[in-house]
């Protein structure tokens, strides 16, 4: 009993210490899911479409998709910054700017196309169907990712590939083993994905 104990004890330091060294780190997929604590509010981006409505005045009310310098121009309101803030920031922005002309206005953000913040993207590279950057969505998994990228390609080596992710200043490799996940439903391997994941699947190996 005091040999197990002390072999337990030995092993949580162990663990410890090696999660003190270098600027990256690897775990396994399984094991991602406790160092998950990203804002799941959805953050405006480049080539967003967005309906902008005014309460009782449809002259001011438009559909415009987010420039690529991040801005929108709305009736009465020009170049108005739009990426990086959410639909209520930028509802309670146009309030603002709108304030000068119209008396109490209420503004409502619905966005129309999702694109993101290309900080809150999650970019597949290397051998699936259709590697792209998607937009992150509150809850995505990497399931739902193999999904919108239609699965692997002919030649990819599904169960060696791995998930790059920036955490607290440093880089974290995740590995993951989408063969299991696809073909044997291993549901270990379905990670919930972070905004900025890189999801990296190699080529196999002959």
């Amino acid at each position: 009993m005091v040999t197990r104990f002390y072999s337990a004890v030995g092993l949580v330091l162990i663990m410890a210490l090696s999660g003190c060294g270098g600027g990256g780190s690897t775990i396994r997929g399984s094991d991602a899911a406790a160092q998950q604590t990203e804002s799941d509010d959805y953050v405006i981006g480049a080539g967003d479409g967005l309906q902008v409505f005014v309460w009782g005045h449809d002259d001011l009310s438009t559909v415009v998709q987010v420039r690529p310098d991040g801005q929108i121009s709305t009736p009465l309101v020009e170049d108005l910054q739009a990426a990086g803030r959410t639909p209520t920031e930028l509802a309670r922005d146009i309030e603002t700017a709108l304030s000068e002309y119209v008396r109490s206005p209420t503004v409502t953000i619905i966005i129309q196309q999702f694109v993101g913040e290309y900080g809150r993207q999650i970019r597949v590279v290397g051998q699936a169907a259709q590697a792209q950057a998607l937009s992150y969505r509150e809850g995505m998994t990497l399931l739902d990712v193999m999904i919108a990228v239609g699965g692997l390609s002919e030649f990819a080596s599904g169960n060696r590939a791995k998930i790059v992710r920036r955490q607290n200043g440093q880089e974290l490799t995740i590995k993951v083993r989408i063969n299991d996940l696809l073909n044997k439903g291993d549901m270990e391997e379905n990670v919930r994905m972070m905004p900025g994941d890189v999801l990296i699947i190699p080529e196999s190996i002959f």
